[in-house]
């Protein structure tokens, strides 16, 4: 996992953030933290195994604000790739028996159960995660100095850097 021994210039840029309305503060910080999002987002796309493309384009950002807490989050899944988590983690071996009928039929072939022999893990999210977290930071603190400097707030000498352990 990526570690962060100082991240420079957040409190500048706070000091920033705190002069203007709830509400447009917000939106900064939603669309900023959207920007970090779409590093990961993007590095996701690159690692995820594909056989029929439905898990990459699963892949998603979405935001929420609640309580004046303003959250971004990278996806994945939909009705096509609801397997996500099988392809992320992986799966242990497991029987399979039928929920409504009294037998599998494959092929020609009725069989009351049958044993799965798992699936490895193939990671794409956490690699993405470790490998761009500080990129995604210097993303955020970059998309904030720009909105600042579209509200009228002269951020642009701020210097805002992440140093990695």
């Amino acid at each position: 996992m990526a570690a962060f021994t100082n991240i420079k210039g957040g409190d500048e840029l706070q000091k920033f953030l705190d002069q203007l309305p709830a509400k447009i503060e917000a939106n900064i910080m939603r669309s900023s933290l959207r920007a970090g999002a779409k590093v990961i987002l993007d590095a996701a796309k690159e690692n995820v195994p594909v056989e029929h493309g439905d898990l990459r384009a699963s892949l998603r950002i979405s935001t929420r604000s609640k309580r004046g807490v303003v959250t971004a989050t990278v996806k994945a899944g939909s009705k096509k790739a609801f397997y996500w988590r099988f392809v992320e983690f992986g799966t242990a071996a497991h029987g399979i028996k039928p929920k409504k009928a009294a037998s599998l039929l494959f092929g020609n072939v009725f069989a009351e159960s049958v044993l799965h022999p798992g699936a490895r893990a193939k990671p794409y999210m956490r690699p993405a995660l470790d490998t761009q977290a500080g990129a995604a930071i210097q993303a955020v603190g970059e998309a904030i100095k720009k909105r600042l400097t579209k509200q009228g707030i002269n951020a642009s000498d701020t210097e805002f850097t992440v140093e990695k352990d």
